[in-house]
């Protein structure tokens, strides 16, 4: 009897749970084991790079030492961040991140993107008109993701405008959601390569790696992000038409 009831479908149904709730135990302890162990030496780089570049403890000598230091540091930068989006692709895909979805203000999120992105748009020339703002409308997100979603793509954006181009921002209540537009007036990409740009880790060059620097993962960190927060991403090109990724969430 004792057998029966422990094979029980509601028994195996527990047994099931506190393996699948140990494999993800496993999962995170993993995912910050190898964050530690690939930013603890990063940091070193990064710190003491940047103590050689400004010559802290007195002159290098040979001007070329400088201009090294000034490399080292600027490819660390590069490393450490593609380790993060290589782990935050990792967290995403293996659901380690919890998120805490709440009444979100769509226009102090944006606001924080565009004040980090800064540096971005100023060395490009780029500017971002955001449409409607004053009465943009709320969302329901988890806050950090919210404003990582919005980061990738603008920063995206910026990768595919012009010089002195212009990002256009939006967003209007459809039903029970909200659809935020992002949209650039670069010169558009062929709609068959559109679901590549969302695919982590696409083999071989894609029409976002051929623009810019970098391995192109931020518009799969973008998609993913939104399906963990209830939502979805879209985007939608025509070459000389430039590219609009929508964001759907749920409302606020």
């Amino acid at each position: 009897m004792a057998h029966e009831a422990n094979s029980s479908p509601g028994a195996q149904s527990r047994a099931q749970g506190r393996i699948e709730a140990a494999l993800e135990e496993q999962k995170r302890s993993f995912l910050r084991m190898v964050s530690h162990e690939l930013r603890t030496p990063l940091n070193s780089i990064l710190g003491f790079s940047e103590i050689l570049t400004a010559e802290l403890y007195g002159p290098l000598g040979s001007p070329q030492y400088k201009e090294y230091a000034e490399i080292i540091h600027a490819s660390g930068q590069k490393l450490l961040k593609l380790v993060n989006q290589v782990l935050e692709i990792a967290r995403l895909e293996g659901r380690t991140i919890d998120f805490d979805s709440a009444h979100e203000a769509l226009e102090p999120a944006l606001d924080d993107v565009l004040t980090g992105l800064k540096p971005e748009l100023t060395a490009r020339g780029v500017t971002v008109e955001v449409d409607g703002r004053g009465a943009l409308p709320t969302v329901t997100a988890d806050s950090r993701g919210l404003r990582s979603v919005l980061t990738q793509l603008v920063h995206n954006a910026v990768a595919f405008s012009p010089e002195g181009g212009c990002i256009h921002v939006s967003a209007e209540r459809v039903d029970d959601a909200v659809d935020i537009h992002i949209r650039d007036e670069g010169e558009g990409v062929d709609p068959a390569e559109l679901q590549r740009l969302m695919a982590p880790f696409e083999q071989g060059e894609n029409a976002l790696t051929r623009k810019a620097e970098g391995a192109g993962l931020g518009l799969p960190i973008a998609d993913l992000t939104c399906k963990a927060m209830g939502g979805r991403l879209k985007l939608t090109s025509a070459e000389g038409e430039g590219l609009t990724a929508t964001v759907r969430l749920p409302a606020g």
